[in-house]
């Protein structure tokens, strides 16, 4: 039987396969990578019905698939949100100017909350999402935290196990609430003033909780650090970790934020740019003091060396070609991800003979400890880090370029009393 021309257009995994009765029959087969990530969108069998499979491939199969690889934020907001519901607020949020200020990891973590809420299932079936923001309460608001706070887990032998999951329930609180805050600002005639996510008194830790304590490294951890970097062939690694302890900047701002063109440029050639893309602050430090001498000499001896490699762009970047390109690529990737550097991180952590539960953050916080344990005010602390909030440190103080060549130099200071102390302690063991 004569074999009539299969439909020029398809789905996506879509393909079809010719049959002896002369029709075609319809196959979803989800890409081979997929199938090796443990996606759960099976290859099925569509029928010979081109409408049918078409229709089924474009409203159940290929949404499960893009929820599973999105690990469902596409499921967040509906291709048309009903006006007036908390979708729409969503949709409002994402496509004002606010959202476009917010860095990329902040971003995600918004997205991943506001998908939380809006796909939690109400008793009436109904999704959190699709409710009418004028039906929204306080206590509505509430009730959903509270169902969200708790998630039902089964342990290997079957049984459930309820666990508690704060931080992942705050942080969709405080997405909600800031939606509803810009919302309420872009469209204030149909977004209510009372935003029922504010002032809800959220815990960071559960009732008799222990304080999670952030690992932090000691100066001779660095040291250990950097030493075990540079014999892996991890330079830049090791580099940025003193530059962290330093400078007190964030990973994502060190692999991601500091260019070449930051450091040292022609018209101002005795200072560094530093930048804190969190919090939208910029500002000029600087690397000598009234005397001229260096206030950073080793950072600075390296940072110079990599300068004269490097033309332009991202400072800190792979110590090891990659097989696409010619050029060594960045740490960070252009997802803003850090996943690969971490494991890098971890595997220098544990050559150098180190605690496993340091990390690259530990050596920010290392020198935070430094500066606090060389009598740092809170001015000279707030003029490194760039604090704004009161949260932070205790008092507000104006940032200036005396209190920066100050509080370096108390922490040079510290660093050789304490060495210093190490020696004249070895040298009464040996008497």
């Amino acid at each position: 039987m004569k074999l009539t021309q299969a439909p020029s257009k398809l789905p996506r995994y879509c393909r079809p396969k010719p049959l002896k009765t002369g029709r075609w029959a319809y196959f979803f087969e989800p890409p081979t990578w997929a199938r090796k990530q443990g996606c759960h969108v099976k290859a099925e069998a569509l029928g010979d019905d081109y409408a049918a499979a078409v229709d089924r491939t474009e409203n159940v199969l290929l949404p499960a698939f893009d929820s599973w690889r999105s690990r469902g934020l596409t499921d967040m907001v509906p291709a048309s949100p009903t006006p007036g519901s908390f979708d729409w607020l969503v949709s409002i949020f994402r496509a004002h100017q606010k959202w476009k200020e917010v860095d990329h990891k902040t971003q995600r973590l918004y997205e991943q909350g506001l998908a939380l809420f809006a796909n939690h299932q109400l008793k009436d079936g109904s999704r959190a999402g699709s409710k009418q923001l004028s039906d929204f309460t306080k206590a509505f608001v509430d009730a959903v935290y509270a169902k969200l706070l708790v998630v039902e887990d089964e342990d290997a032998e079957g049984n459930v196990v309820k666990r508690e999951r704060r931080r992942f329930a705050n942080a969709a609180m405080t997405a909600c609430r800031r939606a509803w805050f810009v919302g309420q600002r872009a469209q204030e005639t149909k977004v209510p003033a009372i935003n029922p996510f504010s002032r809800m008194g959220l815990k960071a830790r559960a009732p008799g909780q222990a304080a999670r304590q952030t690992p932090t490294a000691t100066w001779d951890e660095l040291v250990a650090f950097r030493a075990a970097a540079k014999q892996l062939g991890y330079g830049s690694v090791g580099t940025a970790a003193l530059l962290t302890w330093e400078w007190l900047q964030r990973e994502e701002h060190v692999f991601g934020a500091f260019e070449i063109s930051h450091y040292r440029p022609k018209e101002r050639p005795n200072s560094v740019k530093i930048v804190h893309p969190k919090n939208g602050e910029e500002a000029w430090w600087p690397l000598f003091d009234e005397t001229g001498e260096p206030l950073f000499p080793e950072l600075m001896a390296e940072l110079d060396a990599i300068k004269e490699a490097i033309v332009s762009g991202l400072v800190f970047r792979r110590d090891h070609e990659h097989r696409r390109s010619r050029t060594p690529l960045p740490w960070i990737t252009e997802r803003k991800d850090l996943r690969y550097l971490r494991s890098i991180v971890k595997k220098i952590v544990a050559a150098a003979g180190l605690r496993g539960e340091l990390s690259f953050t530990s050596f920010r916080h290392g020198g935070f400890t430094e500066g606090a344990d060389s009598d740092l005010t809170d001015a000279e602390l707030r003029a490194a880090a760039r604090h704004r909030s009161t949260r932070q440190l205790p008092t507000y103080a104006k940032r200036t370029r005396k209190q920066l060549i100050s509080g370096s130099k108390k922490r040079r200071d510290e660093r050789t009393r304490a060495a210093l102390v190490i020696c004249w302690n070895n040298v009464q063991s040996l008497d």
